[in-house]
């Protein structure tokens, strides 16, 4: 039987990006990986109500040669150890590699549907940035939108002001289904 699952970003989401002239970028060093408070608890309790939680992320900056790919597997394994996901899936690549794995296009989440037996009738995703209101689209998935300064123009399915009112967002639109 399909699992219902959410698909969660991660930075922006999980992650506190690193703004800079008001565009967010993903953290490059230790010292700037951190999580946003509350985080765990919001995975928390998308798992205590029985859903898959996959993070899917773009990670350009390895394809570019600015972040190291030994860095990003520990970035994750940290990111593992603090909050109760199920999967991380990423993509290293930039867009002149046209990949299918990289949001906007739907590819991790395809793959993470097919890997773990997830049912998108009954997913969503999570995310903060017009790429992943792309990807969910494609998916067919609704995107629950996380309100930042750099997001305001985007139109979404929901809009929140952070991850705790995601989860109570996700947790009333799945279980009606």
């Amino acid at each position: 039987m399909l699992k219902p699952a959410v698909f969660v970003d991660r930075d922006g989401v999980l992650v506190k990006p690193i703004l800079r002239d008001g565009i967010p970028y993903a953290p490059l060093r230790w010292e700037d990986f951190e999580l946003f408070p509350g985080a765990a608890e919001a995975v928390g309790a998308l798992k205590a109500a029985g859903l898959f939680v996959v993070v899917v992320t773009n990670q350009p900056e390895v394809r570019r040669g600015t972040l190291d790919p030994a860095l990003l597997d520990a970035f994750h394994q940290r990111l593992r150890e603090s909050v109760p996901v199920d999967a991380i899936l990423d993509c290293r690549h930039d867009d002149r590699d046209r990949c299918d794995c990289r949001k906007p296009r739907p590819g991790l989440i395809l793959e993470a549907a097919r890997r773990y037996e997830l049912d998108l009738q009954r997913s969503c995703l999570a995310g903060d940035t017009e790429r992943d209101l792309g990807a969910a689209h494609a998916a067919g998935l609704p995107l629950v939108l996380l309100d930042a300064p750099y997001n305001q123009p985007i139109q979404s399915d929901y809009r929140v002001p952070d991850l705790g009112e995601a989860v109570r967002v996700i947790l009333k639109f799945l279980l009606q289904k």
